[in-house]
């Protein structure tokens, strides 16, 4: 009785998690256009960067595939929320110190995982640049910083945030303390960060780059700095009374004192031996 009990038991877990998966998929497959055109727009402004405008993968992991798991959407969201320690994943979520709401990672989530299913729709395109004031070119670097601007807008952006502030990335609008700071950039760039957020972007890394685009961005983040400035250390000022003693009436005043004890000290002495 008790091993009949038991094959019931496991018979009936298997056909809920049966039922589960496949109202899962079937709410994957019937689609909720609001919530897919959510996370496509989403996806387009945070993920293409890294992921490519249709999942094809760039500097970041392909995502337009059959995910290997009986609840992939429970994978993916773990992964956009906190992220992967150690590589160029970042965590996402506002509870992570990310940009994004549980809605809008689960809107994200849902386009996704839309590609194995062939049912993902045209993103709505995002609104156009606003034209940015020509720049002056960086001394000593080689890259234009104009073209430098358009490639941060499309490639730096997403984590550096606006005009290189900081988002989830690093703030760049900063002076750089360095006798080359256009190496350090260009080389961080090039090679990415080991075991942090930063990818290699260079095409000799597997990035996107070539090397005049590197140049180019090099250019406009050290442009950046020309709006920031350290702050200044002043040097407080004598009182007007006195402000003769800050020149040469110092000097004379140290010599007359000097003479004056020289004088006295000649007295007293005098005195002793007298």
């Amino acid at each position: 009785m008790r091993r009949y009990s038991s094959f019931i038991l496991v018979v009936a877990l298997v056909l809920a998690a049966s039922l589960l998966w496949g109202a899962s998929a079937l709410a994957q497959e019937g689609g909720d256009d609001e919530q897919l055109q959510l996370g496509a727009q989403i996806y387009a402004a945070n993920c293409a960067v890294c992921h490519g405008a249709n999942g094809e993968g760039r500097v970041g992991a392909t995502l337009a595939k059959d995910w290997p798991s009986i609840r992939p959407e429970l994978a993916t969201r773990a992964t956009i929320v906190n992220g992967v320690p150690g590589s160029p994943m970042p965590a996402w979520s506002e509870a992570n110190g990310g940009p994004l709401s549980d809605e809008e990672i689960d809107a994200v989530v849902y386009y996704i995982l839309s590609w194995q299913t062939g049912g993902a729709p045209q993103v709505t395109p995002l609104p156009s640049a606003t034209p940015l004031a020509l720049l002056s070119p960086v001394p000593g670097v080689e890259g234009d910083p104009n073209r430098g601007a358009a490639l941060f807008a499309y490639n730096c952006e997403v984590c550096h945030g606006e005009g290189g502030v900081g988002r989830i990335g690093a703030p760049l609008a900063k002076v750089w303390p360095s006798v080359r700071p256009d190496l350090a950039i260009k080389n961080t760039i090039s090679n990415g960060v080991e075991g942090s957020p930063m990818p290699a972007w260079s095409k000799e890394n597997g990035g996107p780059l070539t090397e005049q685009e590197i140049n180019d961005l090099t250019a406009y983040v050290l442009s950046l700095a020309e709006g920031v400035h350290p702050p200044a250390t002043e040097t407080p000022e004598a009182p007007s009374g006195l402000a003769w003693l800050s020149g040469w009436g110092g000097v004379l005043l140290t010599v007359l004192l000097f003479v004056l004890l020289l004088v006295a000290s000649q007295f007293l002495q005098r005195r002793k031996t007298g």
